[in-house]
């Protein structure tokens, strides 16, 4: 590379810095977040220096138009991890947290210690659009997950005995269709038996009976009404209601996350590995990719946290535990995928499998 430039992306402003390879400062000043001014400053570079490799530490979101640009204007790019850039910035004189010194240490690591880089590949416009529909809905299951622990909490305050009954099945759409009509101990007690099996026959026929029997053992059970019973009557409809629209985006997200994984050529790779189905094959294709920007399965398994941190020191400590860095997203994708012991041996598979197009082979079991 003649030159290195490091952009700390912001949302309506970057920094840039660049740096020859001998560490000449030849540029740095701010950058609208706009196409004319930063096609203007890489076309520069280029005819004043020659190659120019642009590092950003923010791929996604608010550093996608940068790399856009600098990709059509012939530059090369790259990644620097946040995490990585912070600890490498500790290296480094001052203790100030600025736009101006972080690309410093960019366009610095970029020339000095390129091992910390990760290459950018081109994104297709399938994994762009997977990347986005799949960071929406870790946003919706994290709603869900809140929401769930929001009614959870207030059937248990008003009626704990309910609570033991309805929590678990909240994501049933006959209990939501319940809670939304009914918010409260004595509405469900006041609308009987007959008319609640009635409601939950269609969307529930098998278990419509045994969950109204359920209710109302529940309800026996508590003869004294709890301050607050009216508030949360007339919350937990609305939280249901809310729970309800949000599992129903989730199920039209996963239709289109699975039409757009099954479109990839490497769709039928992943998914052949037991545990891999669409939202764990999504992710691990928009942060893997076909595996080439990793050498070894060594070095796949360490960016998803789950190569064994080693502590030794002298002959007192001796010992391995997790490794608490790494894409905390694909661990957790992975994890979600097959038992903790395991999820280290089918990183090496993967990558075996990403390397070579190949489909995923049961072992074979030996006989006698």
């Amino acid at each position: 590379m003649d030159v290195y430039l490091g952009l700390d992306v912001g949302k309506g402003e970057h920094h840039g810095t660049a740096l020859t390879p001998a560490g000449k400062k030849v540029s740095d000043k701010p950058l609208p977040n706009s196409e004319p001014r930063l096609r203007e400053l890489f076309q520069k570079l280029q005819a004043r220096h020659g190659t120019v490799l642009v590092v950003v530490d923010q791929p996604a979101s608010i550093g996608a138009l940068p790399l856009a640009v600098a990709r059509d204007a012939g530059c090369r790019v790259a990644y620097l991890p946040g995490l990585t850039m912070r600890r490498i910035a500790d290296l480094y004189p001052g203790e100030s947290k600025t736009d101006a010194r972080d690309a410093a240490v960019i366009a610095d690591a970029a020339r000095t210690m390129p091992h910390t880089l990760r290459d950018l590949a081109p994104d297709d416009e399938t994994v762009a659009e997977l990347n986005m529909l799949v960071g929406f809905d870790d946003d919706l299951a994290g709603k869900v997950t809140r929401t769930k622990n929001r009614l959870r909490g207030l059937l248990t305050q008003i009626h704990p005995s309910l609570e033991r009954v309805l929590g678990p099945r909240l994501d049933h759409p006959a209990v939501l269709f319940l809670l939304e009509r009914y918010g409260s101990p004595a509405q469900l007690r006041k609308a009987g038996r007959r008319r609640l099996i009635s409601m939950l026959q269609p969307k529930a026929p098998r278990m419509a009976e045994r969950l109204v029997e359920d209710i109302f053992d529940a309800l026996d059970e508590q003869t004294v009404v709890v301050p607050g019973t009216d508030a949360a009557a007339l919350i937990v409809p609305s939280l249901a209601a809310s729970l309800t629209a949000v599992l129903d985006q989730r199920q039209l997200l996963a239709a289109r996350i699975e039409e757009l994984l099954e479109a990839h050529p490497l769709s039928q790779v992943l998914t052949s590995m037991p545990g891999i189905e669409v939202r764990t094959a999504a992710r691990i294709l928009i942060d893997v990719g076909d595996g080439s920007g990793f050498a070894t399965a060594g070095h796949l398994a360490a960016y998803a946290g789950l190569a064994p941190a080693t502590r030794r020191s002298g002959s007192s400590i001796r010992s391995e535990h997790p490794s608490r860095r790494g894409n905390k997203q694909l661990k957790r994708a992975f994890y979600l995928a097959a038992l903790v012991c395991l999820a280290r041996r089918r990183i090496d598979v993967l990558f075996a499998m990403l390397r070579d197009g190949t489909f995923y082979e049961p072992p074979k079991i030996a006989t006698a």
